[in-house]
């Protein structure tokens, strides 16, 4: 295939790939096929094997070899190979044991569909039309070099075997089955360590495609130890074998996936969503960049936090998909100390089911994924994971886009790819989907009044909020979890403004203030994007992009997430806000500029709304209270309800305050749980109340006007027009948004949750984020245990600077280990406690800086609440109260109400009107995008995109 290089540059960068190059076409080649029967463990490489020249790997078929001509059926339909004597596999096996039928490939309405399929058409005679015949992907004939073989290694295409007892079973103690590993010699690549490591034959007999030995990629997992911070990845010579293959291979798409200590269960649902998109990357055969050859253009990669810290079953299933496996780890090369081990390997298993207690793999079917697993020997933050990727690996990758995920995320089938369709404007520099909380098999985590509050606000945000910042081209936040960037955009500033997190880690120089808007360093590379000099970069939100997410489900971690997401919103818009003029001097255009100064004003506003929001929240709890306490309302139990609620309300905020100061939420949380629980029941008074307030209201003005009533009367009335109008307005257009989506079921099944539980996000989440800013931890904890790998040292028996290992080199040990890594992952075992490590340095000063920000914060709240409500004998020197039978100053009640309820209405409004601009300007791009169709069709041209 042919592609096109523009000459066009946006932003001072090319908007194509620079790696795309012509592809030669494949040469005809005849295929080798393994053995059907093997009759015991091989004996070993010779030397000349190992390190041969490409003519000795790819020249002459070996004696020892033998070819096979398949049958037409074997040709395009071919079951499992089967070994003489199988290996004995768990019970419990993830891979499905039936063969399930073949899907066409080819057609193109719905390739995720598994039809069944009509065996005449697969046989040679038949006149059949090819697109609808099913074609496997080609076996390659773009094989990539060998780069290092140890001497005596296990050959899956040597056709030698050892004299030996045919032992199947293996011994499950991994002790014994290491003391059998030898110590082998190996040469050095460009000074590092750096193997090609034969993969299992248990694994590759589940293969259904034959495969050849000139099929490298299949057959051999390739092993680095990285000795180098990640900027220093291509400097100290370390690559990734896309570079080596004899038509080096272009990415399109990198896919990045960080975890930490996740389960396997979440892994595995990541990488279903993530493979089910390639596959559709796959079916795009009208493409002029998709297609058959779209897999070799994705890489995904995954990158663990801590090499303790991974989950023993995520390791597991890692190494059934064949790109990790055990015994080649080390803990040092040399005197360097390994830093991160980097195994590749494409991988043809897929992952045809996940649920909350089983994975099934399967192998029937799959496309091929290029895979790169990165384990950090420790655990260094989610921002050093980031920074292996983006400052190691994408730089040898050069990738077009750059998808970043969390593990427990799963895209919808289609995600990436309208996330890279995002991207063919060249003035894009990142782009964000929906993201959905996942609500379980038939939504039955909605009947959770915390998941369901979460999923209402998830809703809400990508209905209101996200249209709205794409209309402007600043995007405020492109979460983590589930984001798209462009490689070249993120060069320079943005992504060593991005990175500059690590460094503040290791030096603590930034202050308390740069180590929390660092929890949210998103948020900072979204702004940096925008305001890059000399660039017109944009934000844009894709709303049918759409990724599900798990949400917390417990208060206590619900309170913990959302404190470093409060703490680092708040810290990382005050930066933008102090740093806007940087906006002037990028090359967007004036009107541009100021588009975005109008949106600095909006954020602006909405951060002093969210500072005030303890006190208003009150305000407006007291205004309603008191109402019904007065002789006016003609309530009988309002005066005894306003002052209990009023005493338990302030013991609810202190004890929140001193939980905050001293506790963790998971060691309190009845405590929480009884808070939040109390402040449901008052949110429900204080719907009564309202609701009684307004009905009062028309009632009085009916009264007093039953000879000329109107609706226009109903207005004029202050309480009513500013506390019912403008709450009602704010929910109506909650409302009409998500029916102008099409979105409307979290109206139905999430608000009154979401309703009911809004009084705790302002008085318990904000008290436990503003109380713990010295707390800047991600979640990670001390790293002091590792186990000892050992080391590969040149020692005075190796010669010409070989590197003495120790690592399984047989057959039966590289079997055994695959098999270990199925029983793992099939075997369930109770959840080991973490321990926790709260060390820190300079605690005494971040505790010191906290509490002047908590008491700051408190007295100017407190200030808002006397000059409003008089308090503390203010009354004595602007006393203003119209009446004696009144608890309260009407005067400046009704000033409050007016002001704080229409800001917030109005902030509304604002929002709603950027989603109504978003759906427009799709709409027009839509149709501009159908009439340049409609024109090409007519001048006979395809058209792709």
């Amino acid at each position: 295939m042919q592609y096109n290089q523009s000459d066009e540059t946006v932003n001072g960068l090319p908007t194509e790939n620079p790696w795309m190059q012509i592809n030669a076409e494949e040469d005809d080649f005849e295929r080798s096929y393994l053995p059907h029967r093997r009759e015991s463990n091989s004996i070993y490489h010779t030397p000349e094997h190992g390190y041969g020249s490409r003519d000795r790997l790819y020249g002459s078929p070996s004696p020892h070899k033998r070819t096979y001509s398949p049958s037409p059926e074997r040709l395009y339909y071919s079951p499992s190979r089967r070994a003489e004597y199988p290996p004995r596999i768990p019970k419990l096996s993830p891979f499905e044991e039936k063969v399930e039928s073949i899907p066409s490939h080819s057609d193109r309405r719905d390739p995720f569909v598994a039809e069944p399929p009509n065996l005449d058409v697969y046989r040679v005679g038949n006149d059949v039309d090819s697109d609808h015949t099913f074609v496997p992907f080609p076996v390659l004939n773009n094989s990539y070099y060998p780069i290092n073989t140890p001497k005596d290694y296990f050959d899956p295409f040597d056709y030698r075997y050892e004299e030996e007892s045919h032992d199947d079973d293996y011994d499950d103690d991994t002790s014994s089955n290491a003391s059998m590993i030898s110590a082998r010699q190996v040469k050095m690549v460009n000074g590092n360590l750096v193997l090609d490591c034969p993969v299992s034959d248990v694994l590759l007999n589940k293969y259904t495609t034959p495969l050849s030995q000139k099929d490298r990629e299949f057959l051999f997992m390739r092993f680095q130890a990285c000795t180098c911070q990640p900027a220093d990845f291509v400097f100290r010579n370390f690559s990734l074998r896309q570079r080596f293959y004899s038509q080096p291979r272009s990415t399109e798409l990198m896919v990045v996936i960080t975890m930490y200590n996740e389960s396997d269960i979440l892994l595995a649902r990541t990488l279903k969503g993530v493979f089910k998109n390639i596959r559709h990357l796959y079916s795009l055969k009208h493409s002029s960049t998709w297609g058959q050859d779209a897999w070799q253009k994705v890489v995904v990669c995954v990158v663990s936090d801590g090499r303790t810290k991974i989950h023993p079953k995520a390791k597991a299933l890692l190494g059934a998909l064949g790109v990790y496996q055990e015994g080649f780890a080390k803990n040092k090369v040399n005197e360097d100390k390994v830093l991160s081990h980097i195994y590749e390997y494409t991988t043809m298993v897929g992952i045809s089911k996940v649920d909350e207690h089983e994975i099934k793999l399967t192998t029937e079917n799959q496309i091929p994924i290029q895979m790169i697993f990165c384990l950090k020997e420790t655990n260094q933050k989610k921002i050093n994971s980031h920074a292996w990727a983006l400052e190691a690996f994408a730089p040898v990758l050069n990738p077009n886009v750059v998808v970043l995920l969390d593990v427990g995320t799963e895209p919808e089938g289609k995600a990436l790819y309208k996330l890279w369709r995002a991207f063919k404007d060249p003035r894009v520099a990142g782009a964000c989907g929906e993201i959905r909380a996942s609500l379980g098999k038939n939504s039955r985590l909605l009947l959770n009044p915390l998941v369901a509050a979460q999923n209402f606000e998830y809703k809400i945000s990508n209905i209101l909020d996200k249209p709205m910042e794409s209309v402007f081209g600043f995007v405020t936040v492109l979460p983590g979890a589930f984001s798209a960037y462009r490689y070249q955009a993120l060069l320079g500033a943005p992504l060593q403004k991005y990175l500059k997190g690590e460094d503040l880690k290791r030096s603590n120089s930034g202050g308390i203030f740069n180590a929390n808007m660092y929890l949210a360093e998103d948020r900072i590379l979204c702004f940096e994007l925008v305001a890059k000099q000399n660039c017109e970069w944009l934000l844009k939100y894709v709303n049918t992009a759409a990724a599900y997410t798990d949400v917390p489900e417990e208060l206590h971690d619900f309170i913990s997430q959302r404190r470093r997401w409060l703490n680092g919103s708040f810290f990382a818009a005050i930066y933008s806000l102090f740093h806007f003029y940087k906006v002037w001097s990028t090359s967007h255009s004036v009107s541009r500029k100021l588009l975005l100064h109008v949106q600095f004003v909006y954020q602006f506003i909405n951060l002093l709304v969210s500072w005030f929001s303890l006190g208003s929240y009150f305000l407006v709890f007291r205004i309603l209270t008191v109402y019904l306490a007065e002789p006016e309302a003609d309530f009988a139990p309002g005066n005894v309800l306003s002052v209990f609620f009023l005493w338990l309300y302030l013991a609810s905020i202190v004890t929140t305050f001193v939980l905050s100061f001293g506790n963790k939420p998971k060691g309190t949380k009845k405590f929480y749980l009884v808070i939040v629980a109390f402040f449901a029941i008052l949110m429900v008074y204080m719907i009564f109340a309202a609701i009684f307030m307004a009905v009062k209201s028309i009632q009085d003005i009916m009264s007093e006007h039953a000879d000329d009533f109107s609706i226009k009367l109903i207005f004029t009335e202050t309480r009513f027009r500013d506390l019912i109008v403008a709450t009602t307005s704010t929910y109506a257009l909650y409302f009409i948004g998500s029916l102008i989506f099409l979105d409307p079921y979290h109206m139905i099944t999430s608000f009154v949750q979401y309703l009911l539980l809004s009084p705790a996000y302002i008085n318990v989440l904000n008290i436990y984020a503003f109380c713990n800013i010295h707390d800047i931890s991600w979640g990670t904890k001390g790293d002091d245990s590792k186990n000892d790998l050992g080391v590969a040292r040149i020692s005075k028996n190796t010669q010409d600077g070989e590197l003495e290992i120790v690592i399984p080199t047989t057959k039966s040990q590289i079997d055994n280990a695959y098999k270990r890594m199925i029983n793992e992952l099939t075997t369930r075992v109770s959840e080991k406690e973490v321990k926790v490590n709260e060390e820190e340095e300079d605690a005494f000063y971040f505790a010191f800086i906290r509490s002047m920000t908590v008491l700051f914060w408190m007295i100017t709240n407190f200030i808002v609440i006397a000059l409003v409500t008089e308090t503390g004998g203010l009354y004595q020197f602007t006393s203003d109260s119209t009446s004696s039978s009144s608890y309260l100053p009407n005067t400046r009640i009704s000033v409050f109400l007016t002001v704080i309820l229409w800001i917030v209405a109005f902030m509304a409004l604002f929002r709603f009107i950027g989603c109504c601009t978003y759906l427009i300007m799709k709409f027009v791009d839509w149709f501009k995008l159908r009439k340049f169709r409609n024109e090409y069709q007519t001048k006979g041209a395809a058209f792709s995109v």
